[in-house]
This record gives C-alpha cells, sequence and structure tokens, in this order.
C-alpha cells in the first residue's frame, strides 16, 4: 500500500484499550472483574478496495501485510494475525459479506503494557468492517469473534473481559462484569480527588504466554478435583473457599495455590466494588494492594519489577491502592493516586526503579472512556 500517505478512508473507528481495576485472571475462570475503556485508543482507517485482496498498514511497526480472502491461514507475525483471526470469524458467521479493503492502523496504546492492545485491535478491525461492508454483526458478535481471534489465531487462551470492556465501555463508569454469565451493571468511577496513574515495567518476561495457558489448566484441574466430590460446583470463582481448603490438602500444592487465590479474588472483587458503590476509596485502595500480594504470592503471574513499584505505592503517602495489572511478568502497576501527588510519586518511582533495575519507566494517567465507536 504505497499511497498511504495520501489514504482516503471511507470509514474511521477508534477503538480504546482498558485497565482491570481488580479481578485478574478471573474472567476464563468465570468470576466477577471490574475493567474499564481508557481514553488511549487505536485507530483504523478502512476503504473498500474491489478485489479479494486485503492490504493492512502499521505505522507503529513501519510494516504492510497483505493476504486473499480465499487464502487466510495463520501468520508468523503476531499483529497479521488479529486481521486474519477477526477475518475468518466474521466469514464464518456471514459468509462472503467482506470484500477486499485497505486498512491503516496507528496505536497510542503502549504494546505489552497490560491495557490490552490486541482486544483493542481485534474489536477495532470487527467493528470497522461491519460498517464498511454493511454486515450487521451485534456488540456480542464482536466481542465473542474478537475473543476467537486471539484464542485460535493468536493462541493466547483469554478470557472474555477485554474484548468486553472494549466494546462496551462507557465514559466515566467501571463495569461490573460477571465473566460466568456475561450480566454485567455499570459502576460509577467516583475517584474524587484520586487519579489512575499506570507505571509500564518496560518489561514483558517471554513466560507471560506459556504461564498464562499453563495457569487455566491448573484452575481447570483444581476445578476437576473439586467436582469429584461436589459436582454440582460448576465455576471455579463460586466455589466456597471452606471447599476449597477442604480439598486443597489432596492437591499439588501449586494447584491448590491457584485455586485459593480465584476464590478469594472473586470475593475482594465484589467487596472493592462495593465499597466503591458506597464511597470508601481506603477500602478499596486496600483490595488492589491485596489482590496483588495474591497474584504474586499465589497466582504467581508477577516479577521482581512489579512487586518493586507496588511495595514503592505502598511506602508512599498519596497512593491508595497499586497492584499489577494484566496476564502478568511485566505490563503495568495500576495505581490510586492523590491528584496533587501524581507527580511526585511518578518522579520517586522513575527514579527509584531506574536505580534498581536500570531501567527507565513508562508512566501515563488515565481516564474512563467510551467503547469502540466510528468517528466521523
Amino acid at each position: 500500500m504505497s499511497d498511504y500517505k495520501n489514504f482516503e478512508a471511507e470509514i474511521r473507528v477508534e477503538s480504546p484499550g482498558r485497565i482491570n481495576l481488580i479481578g485478574e485472571h478471573l474472567d476464563y475462570n468465570g468470576g466477577q472483574v471490574l475493567p474499564a475503556a481508557i481514553n488511549l485508543k487505536v485507530r483504523l482507517h478502512f476503504r473498500k478496495n474491489n478485489s479479494s485482496k486485503c492490504n493492512c498498514y502499521s505505522k507503529n511497526y513501519d510494516d504492510h501485510f497483505e493476504f486473499d480472502l480465499n487464502q487466510i491461514k495463520i501468520s508468523e507475525k503476531e499483529w497479521h494475525n488479529y486481521f486474519l483471526g477477526v477475518v475468518h470469524f466474521i466469514d464464518q458467521a456471514h459468509p462472503n459479506k467482506i470484500g477486499g479493503f485497505d486498512c491503516i492502523v496507528e496505536s497510542e496504546l503502549p504494546i505489552g503494557s497490560g491495557v490490552s492492545s490486541s482486544a483493542a485491535l481485534e474489536c477495532g478491525i470487527a467493528k470497522g468492517l461491519d460498517q464498511l461492508f454493511s454486515i450487521g454483526l451485534t456488540d456480542d458478535e464482536i466481542i465473542t469473534m474478537a475473543r476467537d481471534a486471539e484464542h485460535h489465531f493468536v493462541g493466547t487462551k483469554c478470557g472474555i473481559m477485554d474484548q468486553f470492556a472494549v466494546v462496551r465501555g462507557k465514559r466515566g463508569n467501571l463495569i461490573r462484569l460477571d465473566c460466568n454469565d456475561q450480566s454485567y451493571q455499570y459502576v460509577p468511577a467516583n475517584f474524587n480527588s484520586y487519579s489512575i496513574v499506570l507505571l509500564n515495567t518496560n518489561v514483558s518476561h517471554n513466560l507471560a504466554t506459556s504461564e498464562y495457558n499453563l495457569r487455566r489448566q491448573e484452575c481447570e484441574s483444581g476445578l476437576k478435583s473439586i467436582q469429584a466430590k461436589y459436582p454440582e460446583q460448576k465455576v471455579l470463582a463460586q466455589v466456597p473457599e471452606e471447599i476449597v481448603n477442604e480439598i486443597g490438602s489432596g492437591l499439588a500444592s501449586k494447584t491448590f495455590d491457584r485455586i485459593r487465590y480465584v476464590v478469594q479474588e472473586n470475593a475482594r472483587t465484589i467487596a472493592a466494588s462495593e465499597a466503591l458503590v458506597n464511597g470508601d476509596l481506603m477500602t478499596f485502595g486496600q483490595k488492589l494492594f491485596e489482590s496483588h500480594s495474591g497474584l504474586s504470592q499465589l497466582y504467581e503471574v508477577s516479577c521482581p519489577e512489579l512487586d518493586f513499584l507496588v511495595d514503592l505505592a505502598k511506602d508512599f503517602e498519596g497512593v491508595i491502592g497499586s497492584r499489577m495489572m494484566g496476564g502478568g511478568f511485566g505490563g503495568c502497576t495500576i495505581n490510586l493516586v492523590q491528584q496533587d501527588q501524581v507527580e511526585a510519586f511518578i518522579a520517586a518511582a522513575s527514579q527509584a526503579y531506574s536505580k534498581k533495575f536500570n531501567i527507565q519507566l513508562s508512566p501515563f494517567t488515565v481516564a474512563i472512556g467510551d467503547g469502540v465507536k466510528l468517528v466521523s
């Protein structure tokens, strides 16, 4: 696509990243989560080209690829597979609706930081193609197709939360989502004099995908052990903790830790959500610290860089809550910081982190924004 600088788009889409305040690794365990769309976005520009060829150009990677609608197969380059997967699943559900297209994508989302740039891209592709070719996709279809692309083309067995938040985000609100039945309610993000600050560690340990899929297996194994005695227990996050403790003695210690984390995090998320509704920000923040402790010690998806930043936040007077966010082994911490302390906190964290690891932090403050949408 040599003429991308003079590209005249027919359809433009903005697709947001997402944060998750609490409820990490619960989406694939049927638990409660508290995500939100943010004001940082992926922007996609589409036009038809009246052929069977699809041309996609990433400004961030300065990379272009082309594929034929009649020959869709998984690519060795990860970012290609978001396009390929979404097109494949739309075509399966709505055959012959998609024609050839050109697309330019540019992102202000930091890759690998835990703000789900992948879900933003997938949902943005689905939304744009839906509009470009008048397919008539529902929000539920966009969410499901984007998740299926992640599973089968990218290879990450994620839950539904990321895509759900990207599609159904609403400015000024968190989404309390039950990942078991996908029921949800909006919770006003009344953080008053506190800002949401993300500290990107700028590390991405290569354990992330393999360990993520392993955690799923460990949780599934734990649930099977519970069901051997309590067959009525269908959803891991909803198993009473006393049953987990009773079964635990017969499990491998790692499996016991994983399922204990899941049921405790589910209870924490419910308590945190209720605290926020009641205006009790101190309790809400405390639940974030407790969440990190569970993620680090029981679920073992943290890393030294994330633990260091959460410990620093705990000792900083203007911070009321902090934890790692996302799949783990790198990415961001999410911090609730008094607005007049944000600059001092970022400066202190940046200096200490650089001294400890010889790596520069990338800090950014985010606001709660709307879900994926067309822009005129």
